[in-house]
């Protein structure tokens, strides 16, 4: 439980609020204030790709910030808008047949709890769907991102076993969801309501985190402000942000982002798709503009990152020609339980020209990128091998 450095991961879509969802969450600590748009922190053009209510990490941008990426540079994944939540009357309720004293805390109190920091990522599910497109010929719906919806940042708070074991957990429970208090999620004209996710009871008191920091700050409002949930190695619709309910049951729970969404469905699944999807897959980017530019001439280092949900990467390797050949790249970091690695490798002759440059990475169960991804309808868990476009002049 909460080793040093951890892995989470993420999700995909957009919609709008109801009325009757302002009440609620202004009764909950939401702040009435108009942005100017459904992000609040600014997105400049050579740190972020703007994807509506979401926004994308350069890749370029993360070359010399190290290990952690800065709250200012993290991707933004929203279904709808930032809330902006008052802390003094922010309230995280925890009920449910579940629980055999069901109560409320307050954000002075979970910060005056015994607290833990990790090292975790976290990442859409969505993450590297528009390859399904450009590199398979398949296109699918939903946020067209590359490779740069995932960041690894220290995140501080309390363990969610510590705040079910104040409200008496029962032997019965079988179900954790908590429920953010962004505005209700409407999609195709029907309301799904706040976004909610089930976790089972093994995950919930294993390693999940209430985190009220982000890289020694308190969580910027895109990030989650007051609360958020940190689910390590799971796709990132699991860490809800702006947690404001936590419901316990001896039941198992659903909500549409473990029946509707965030399952494989397409050729070859079951027509109710496949189990919901939990743990992240294996991938790796450049810390390179794509279709940026390389000098030629003399030997040139490449830098990137790898990661995977199922543990730590243990192998890394690069092929500027296609993979006709590939060299063994060097890795940076990776301890026992390293989110991500970043390494570097040299291109000893860089020639005039458009080229595509691969990287694979290989982690410790033995599990390699793929030169394919087999389909699925909504586009999730990309792992194959993307070719990044460079030129070198």
């Amino acid at each position: 439980m909460f080793p040093a450095g951890l892995a989470v991961l993420g999700g995909q879509l957009t919609g709008r609020a109801s009325a009757a969802t302002d009440v609620r969450a202004a009764r909950a600590g939401v702040v009435t204030r108009r942005t100017p748009g459904p992000i609040v922190k600014p997105l400049p053009p050579e740190l972020f790709l703007p994807h509506g209510t979401n926004a994308e990490t350069r890749w370029e941008a993360l070359r010399d910030v190290g290990f952690h990426v800065p709250n200012d540079r993290f991707f933004v994944r929203n279904h709808t808008s930032t809330p902006l939540i008052d802390a003094t009357t922010w309230r995280l309720r925890v009920h449910g047949s579940g629980v055999r004293r069901p109560r409320e805390f307050g954000y002075a109190e979970l910060r005056s709890m015994p607290s833990v920091t990790v090292d975790a990522a976290i990442e859409c599910a969505g993450n590297g769907r528009s390859f399904f497109a450009t590199q398979q010929g398949r296109q699918t719906p939903g946020t067209q991102w590359r490779l740069g919806a995932v960041g690894v940042a220290r995140w501080r708070g309390v363990p969610l076993s510590a705040v079910l074991r104040r409200v008496g957990l029962s032997a019965r429970a079988v179900d954790v969801m908590p429920s953010g208090l962004d505005a209700n999620f409407v999609s195709d004209g029907v309301d799904l309501g706040r976004v909610r996710r089930p976790l089972p009871i093994g995950k919930a008191l294993d390693d999940v985190l209430l985190a009220y920091e982000m890289n020694g700050e308190p969580l910027p409002p895109d990030h989650g402000f007051p609360v958020r949930v940190v689910v390590p190695s799971w796709v990132g619709i699991a860490s809800i942000k702006w947690v404001g309910d936590i419901e316990v049951s001896a039941e198992p729970l659903s909500s549409p982002w473990n029946t509707r969404f965030y399952r494989f469905f397409g050729p070859g699944y079951p027509d109710e798709g496949t189990a919901p999807l939990a743990e992240q897959v294996t991938k790796s980017a450049f810390e390179l503009a794509w279709e940026g530019a390389v000098p030629s001439g003399s030997p040139y280092t490449l830098r990137g990152r790898s990661w995977s949900g199922r543990g730590r990467v243990t192998r890394v390797e690069v092929s500027t020609d296609g993979g006709a050949h590939w060299r063994r790249a060097k890795l940076l970091d990776g301890g026992r339980r390293a989110p991500w690695t970043r390494w570097q490798v040299t291109w000893p002759d860089p020639r005039p020209g458009r080229r595509e440059l691969l990287a694979r990475a290989t982690d410790e169960t033995g599990t390699a990128q793929p030169a394919t991804t087999p389909f699925n309808d909504l586009g999730y868990l990309f792992d194959a091998i993307v070719a990044h476009p460079v030129q070198v002049v």
